[in-house]
């Protein structure tokens, strides 16, 4: 459904991604992890047609994204990593703009905004403005509006941030449920626990180049690794944190020089 070919983009002459190519077919969670600075974001700004790329393309159904980025925006829904959200309208408001902007007819946007509202747990706060949201909740709001116009394909960027422990446990459910109606989900996060539960492939970035495009059952038996944590730190050849926290601890405690 959605393929990536050869990315390459550089800003200023140094490269923040470099040759990046991946596919996520129908009904498939692809995780995408890697460190800060590893070329995530680049690469999902180019995926979601808000940056061009210096070579290679984006191929949605067999077809360059660049033909038509209004039809290709209509058929996925997304929930990037800050919650930029219109904080003067109510969440009700901030739906009924998403539909229309999708084209959506008023009876089928007040219908689904409704019940999408309700069933995340906002219902009785569908009319109060979003300014007086706490971050969990404007997460919701962000995840209803991804979800509104039933897209072919879905991208999260940290859609956990915020989400307490059951809008976070009813999150992961979710996304097997997408996956089962066929849905291409992309699925950015920091949070590998969770990338290990319920992604179907994972691929690892580190520098702007992919290192790794795999089950996590098989970055795990590969290296010889217990989960993808183990897996991640030795693929970006992480830094040995436990070092490094005890010379912070030691840091702290130098009153003198």
């Amino acid at each position: 459904m959605l393929e990536v070919k050869a990315l390459c983009k550089s800003y200023r002459g140094l490269p923040a991604i470099d040759n990046v190519a991946f596919t996520i077919r129908a009904g498939e969670i692809v995780g995408y992890v890697g460190p800060n600075g590893s070329g995530k974001s680049t690469t999902v700004k180019i995926v979601t047609g808000l940056l061009e790329p210096n070579t290679g393309q984006v191929l949605f159904e067999g077809k360059s994204i660049r033909l038509n980025l209004d039809h290709y925006r209509a058929s996925f829904g997304y929930v990037p990593e800050e919650a930029h959200v219109y904080t003067h309208l109510s969440g009700l408001e901030y739906l009924q703009l998403v539909g229309r902007l999708r084209e959506m007819e008023e009876p089928l946007i007040d219908l689904k905004a409704n019940r999408l509202l309700a069933l995340l747990g906002l219902e009785s706060w569908r009319h109060s403005p979003i300014s007086l949201y706490s971050k969990g909740m404007k997460q919701r709001i962000l995840i209803a509006a991804a979800l509104l116009h039933d897209p072919k394909l879905l991208i999260f960027d940290e859609p956990l941030s915020g989400l307490d422990v059951l809008s976070a446990r009813l999150f992961k459910d979710l996304l097997q449920q997408l996956a089962a109606q066929g849905k291409a989900i992309l699925y950015i996060s920091h949070v590998l626990e969770v990338v290990e539960l319920v992604c179907h492939r994972v691929i690892v970035i580190a520098k702007g180049r992919i290192l790794a495009d795999a089950p996590p059952s098989e970055l795990k038996t590969s290296l010889a690794l217990a989960n993808l944590e183990s897996v991640f730190a030795q693929l970006v050849k992480q830094q040995d944190t436990q070092s490094v926290a005890q010379e912070l601890v030691q840091t702290m405690a130098v009153h003198h020089v």
